[in-house]
């Protein structure tokens, strides 16, 4: 898996993914939708996805000593180092907005969403539902990748809609504040969410996984 892992950096992958990952500093943008920038970083994989399908990635992998599995296990573990990174990053841009720009007036008067735990959790369902949909999709056929992301993107701005509109709702104001207010109920809802990204995310690589060892290449 780690030579797998190491191919899939260095030959597969595309330079926008590893670029991309400067998006999640778009969550320092006030009036800003900051949860297009886990869009973004999706995006950023995607092309990876792509640069490998470009590369014929699928059949070189398999003219390799290893198993069908092991080669959905190595995008995988692309795909949530990539995440991982940019989850990092995101959760350092979020502490600084929260303590050292917490009385900024241009984050005072944001219209749109804060970056606060909340805004983390929802950060973590947008790379489940890539995970999900996109590589779910993707590992039916092990090559097409258009349908999927496509999917993936009418999931995207449902999320996105969802958590633009979230702190409109009554007694749900706090999600917006950037002192984070009410943090007991914002880290529950981050680690309910983190726990959700993993059990969808493993689920999803199984269901790959198996799928990918039905397909006659």
């Amino acid at each position: 898996m780690k030579n797998l892992l190491i191919k899939e950096i260095r030959l597969a992958a595309s330079p926008l993914s590893f670029i991309f990952i400067a998006a999640s500093a778009l969550a320092f943008v006030p009036g800003y939708p900051i949860l297009l920038a886990p869009f973004f970083v999706c995006l950023g994989i995607f092309y990876s996805f792509q640069n490998a399908r470009e590369a014929n990635d699928v059949v070189y992998s398999m003219l390799l000593p290893v198993a069908k599995r092991d080669y959905v296990g190595a995008k995988y573990a692309f795909t949530l180092l990539i995440e991982g990174i940019s989850f990092a990053l995101t959760c350092g841009v979020t502490a600084v907005r929260a303590t050292a720009l917490s009385d900024s007036a241009a984050y005072a008067e944001n219209p749109l969403m804060n970056a606060t735990p909340f805004y983390l959790a929802l950060v973590l369902l947008m790379f489940a539902a890539f995970n999900v949909v996109f590589l779910g999709l993707h590992f039916r056929t092990g090559w097409k990748i258009g349908i999927p992301f496509l999917s993936f993107c009418a999931v995207g701005i449902v999320l996105i809609f969802l958590g633009e509109a979230s702190w409109h709702f009554p007694r749900l104001g706090f999600l917006h504040s950037q002192k984070i207010e009410k943090p007991a109920l914002q880290f529950a809802a981050l680690a309910v969410c983190a726990v959700i990204f993993a059990l969808l995310t493993a689920v999803s690589k199984v269901l790959s996984a198996k799928r990918f060892e039905k397909i006659d290449l």
